[in-house]
């Protein structure tokens, strides 16, 4: 599989501090990749870099197979974005607006504006003022107009912000079908955890600027480890029973309430059946996956316990 992006020692500082420090990161062609950070982590401003909105202090972009340098234009027309809040000429309608971004992109296939409307659920909207729209309107323009000229390379910045539900599982079918049957590529950058794990092949987790884990989604599966979740009101008879009569030392009490459970050589049968020979009241005992979130944010604390 062909690396379509790839960033060598990324650097940006702004008044003498570093935003982005020495990130390597690598995107494979026809991948949707998560891009996942805290507030202020610098995902934007990665992708910025990418889009030559912003130039690194140090290290390198690769784009396309070609190195990015100051002057690098052509390569534009190959790719769709977002970044931050989609703007758009407010007195005009969603239909002019996007047949001016296909006159800036030298692109003139009007039978598209209408297939990239359509794709994102906005219709009848043909005589209606952007000013008119509310955010999530805004949002799922603002992903036509990124998708309309079919680019080989989508650079989505929190793409489903201001979008409901039922639009985050629309705009998350569409971004699978660009990627499975256009065979588009898509970095996608989102605080939503749980809609990238629906979707995203590959995560990238970036902390205070510093990239502190590139990962297949599979081999993210792979490392989470199935655990028995445990609720009752007397975590602390129940931990004691684990401990002592079951030898199991694997758990971790999350909070007063919830134990969970990581030795899997017991059964989950035999662990409730301990516990209630021995008055323990149990509310519920599942087993369970450890989800993307819970990978995230144990990946996040590692780094700030170790710094």
């Amino acid at each position: 599989m062909s690396v379509i992006l790839s960033t060598n020692h990324l650097t940006k500082s702004f008044q003498g501090k570093d935003v982005v420090t020495d990130v390597s990161m690598r995107v494979n062609q026809g991948q949707i990749y998560g891009f996942l950070g805290p507030n202020g982590a610098g995902k934007t401003t990665v992708m910025k870099m990418l889009l030559n909105l912003v130039k690194p202090t140090s290290g390198d972009i690769e784009i396309f197979g070609e190195p990015l340098t100051d002057s690098s234009i052509e390569y534009l027309k190959r790719i769709g974005s977002i970044i931050e809040n989609p703007v758009f000429y407010d007195k005009l309608t969603a239909l002019e607006n996007l047949e001016l971004h296909c006159g800036y992109m030298g692109f003139y296939n009007k039978k598209a504006i209408k297939e990239a409307l359509d794709l994102v659920h906005l219709t009848n909207v043909d005589h209606k003022a952007i000013r008119d729209f509310s955010l999530g309107m805004k949002q799922r323009l603002g992903i036509a107009r990124s998708i309309i000229t079919k680019p080989e390379l989508l650079i989505l910045d929190e793409p489903i912000n201001g979008l409901d539900p039922v639009g985050m599982k629309d705009m998350r079918n569409v971004f699978s079908m660009l990627s499975k049957e256009y065979g588009m590529t898509l970095l996608i950058s989102s605080h939503l955890l749980g809609e990238v794990e629906l979707i995203a092949d590959t995560i990238g987790i970036i902390k205070s600027g510093r990239l502190i884990q590139e990962i297949p989604m599979d081999a993210m599966k792979g490392q989470n480890t199935d655990y028995v979740e445990l609720k009752t009101s007397d975590y602390k008879k129940a931990t004691f029973i684990l401990e002592n009569k079951l030898h199991i030392k694997n758990f971790k009490v999350m909070d007063n309430s919830v134990i969970r459970i990581y030795e899997t050589s017991i059964a989950q049968s035999d662990i409730s059946k301990m516990l209630i020979m021995n008055d323990v009241a149990i509310e519920s005992i599942n087993k369970k996956t450890a989800s993307l979130e819970e990978y995230f944010l144990t990946q996040i604390e590692e780094v700030e316990n170790y710094a």
